[in-house]
């Protein structure tokens, strides 16, 4: 059985994400979704609400694709938890060069680590390649419409959790 991991903070889980989710989900068996457990970045929403969303946008994704996905916490080396789900591969999503340069760094310090899990980068598609969850919480933060870049359940969890409502932009 060929286990891919797709390891990152989902906080939250955008369209980007769920694109690559899709993506990987047709390259492995099983794909496990790690949420990292990243208290330096000071997440917006509790590990338990970030799990809760990955899984209720994977759920569907999993009939759907006929490819077992699960969501795995972690709070250790992307490597270990490589080898506590079992997987043989790494899933990483690029946006852009910048992305690219920061995660040839990291491949690199986890193929030292362990030559036999391999690293695999799925570009988002274009729609989707300006979208992070960073830029998602600041627009939403500012009352911004983000329908564009989260599922309708994820832009209520951050109008809920920011205490604001979302405005609506008119296109020119």
């Amino acid at each position: 059985m060929r286990v891919g991991l797709y390891p990152g903070t989902f906080d939250p889980i955008t369209l980007g994400h769920i694109d690559i989710i899709r993506r990987a989900a047709t390259l492995v068996d099983k794909l496990v979704i790690g949420a990292a457990i990243n208290r330096d970045k000071g997440p917006l929403f509790t590990l338990e609400e970030r799990v809760r969303m990955i899984k209720h946008e994977t759920d569907p994704l999993q009939e759907e694709m006929g490819t077992e996905i699960v969501v795995h916490p972690f709070e250790n080396l992307l490597i270990d938890c490589a080898h506590d789900v079992g997987a043989q591969i790494i899933v990483r999503g690029l946006r852009a060069v910048a992305d690219f340069e920061y995660e040839f760094q990291m491949v690199g310090m986890n193929r030292a680590l362990d030559d036999s899990v391999e690293t695999v980068f799925l570009m988002a598609e274009a729609k989707h390649q300006a979208i992070a969850s960073k830029l998602v919480k600041e627009i939403a933060r500012l009352g911004g419409d983000v329908s564009r870049f989260v599922t309708p359940p994820v832009r209520d969890a951050l109008e809920a959790r920011l205490n604001v409502k979302q405005v609506p932009r008119r296109r020119a």
